[in-house]
């Protein structure tokens, strides 16, 4: 009895690690669950497939660009400049094959290299020159919007059906044609979703083996069970949405794989491991052998390659190149940065974190629009839900200390 007792008094206190430890998370996942039951409550096109799915596509860029962002707060920097570089870029892939007659796959190649130079520029002034990177990506918001007036002339310039389909179209079906009114499933989707279930299902089993071999606590079976059961119902649904569509579409499927990476390069790879010791303890890492400098270097140059990518699917998406485009986007993707979790002092952030932090936001603009909401109530809602994550980080740091 005393023993049962014993692994009761354990197992209340791992959950209470665990939500201690991941309150942001949780937070932030019911958050989201939260607006999306009140929009539906108040609209009756907001839960529709259609909609759901439109709304995920003009998630794409801004979870991309987040992606690349979480790794510039994490290491303790911040990239004012993105919004700026996706209007750039967007503009020289279309240029390429508007004024140059360049083809859609070598505009796109010499477009990431320009992202990867502005990485490379800017990183540099901060690595090596020991600007702030408040300062280097504030001076580089200013020269690439100058670049694009400049590029652009003023002129809004359109691009080819072919390059469109990587912002606006969906992955064809493998075996039955469907549409939205037949309400057949979109199978391409579905085998996609298996493959994803199967494949989170195995790294959680692997993750829970691997902290029973060396000890680590664990959640007990049957709440292990409910959180896995929970997460795949999450997974389930988003894609079935996108599945009584058109399935998914092409945007998501990069968002997807890029995810993956990210993930990956942050929890399994000593690089990952060296940028979030930066931003955790700089003088620390700076002891450990860690070259902050070339780590930094690489951290913008990161950002500036998914910058380059935001900017393809963006101009993708709104079918031309403007010399407006892309500002204030760095405001929304920041805020879905750390709105996922990414803390403003450095040190924590996740990927999964930070797309999901994408659709808080842009599911807020979505139902606010669906509900007719003016420009003045939406712009303060989104800045008054930024400043409520901020105040849990920083009151989440404070208990954990």
């Amino acid at each position: 009895m005393i023993s049962k007792a014993k692994g009761n008094n354990k197992a209340i206190d791992i959950i209470k690690f665990s939500l201690r430890n991941n309150i942001r998370q949780y937070t932030m996942f019911i958050a989201l669950i939260g607006i999306m039951l009140i929009f539906s409550v108040l609209s009756d096109v907001f839960l529709t497939p259609r909609n759901l799915s439109i709304l995920f596509l003009q998630t794409a860029h801004i979870a991309i660009l987040a992606c690349g962002v979480v790794l510039v707060i994490v290491a303790g920097h911040i990239d004012l400049s993105i919004g700026a570089v996706v209007g750039l870029t967007g503009a020289i892939v279309a240029i390429l094959q508007a004024k140059f007659g360049l083809g859609v796959v070598p505009a796109i190649i010499i477009t990431l290299g320009v992202g990867a130079l502005i990485g490379i520029w800017q990183g540099y002034w901060v690595a090596y020159r020991d600007v702030p990177a408040f300062i280097v990506t504030l001076a580089g918001m200013m020269i690439f919007n100058g670049l694009l007036l400049g590029i652009t002339n003023g002129e809004t310039i359109p691009t080819n059906n072919t390059f469109n389909k990587i912002g606006q179209d969906y992955i064809p079906t493998l075996f039955l044609k469907n549409s939205p009114r037949d309400m057949i499933p979109h199978d391409t989707t579905v085998i996609i979703l298996i493959i994803v279930i199967i494949g989170y299902l195995w790294m959680e089993f692997r993750k829970r083996k691997e902290r029973i071999r060396y000890g680590f606590d664990i959640l007990p079976k049957s709440l292990f069970i409910v959180k896995i059961s929970l997460v795949i119902l999450l997974i389930t649904t988003v894609f079935l949405i996108m599945a009584f569509y058109l399935g998914i579409p092409y945007s998501i499927l990069l968002l997807m794989l890029i995810g993956s990476l990210y993930t990956f390069l942050t929890t399994k790879t000593t690089f990952g491991r060296q940028v979030y010791a930066i931003g955790g303890n700089r003088e620390a890492a700076k002891l450990s052998g860690i070259n902050i400098r070339k780590r930094t270097l690489w951290i913008f140059i990161s950002s500036g390659i998914l910058g380059a990518i935001g900017g393809i699917i963006y101009t993708a998406r709104v079918g031309s190149a403007a010399a407006s485009a892309g500002q204030g986007m760095e405001l929304d993707v920041i805020a879905a940065a750390i709105i996922g979790g990414t803390s403003t002092l450095g040190g924590e952030g996740t990927i999964v974190g930070a797309i999901i932090g994408a659709l808080v936001m842009a599911t807020l603009n979505n139902g606010m629009l669906l509900l007719d909401v003016g420009t003045t109530q939406r712009l303060i809602v989104r800045g008054l839900v930024l400043l409520l994550a901020v105040w849990v980080d920083i009151s989440s740091r404070k208990n954990k200390s």
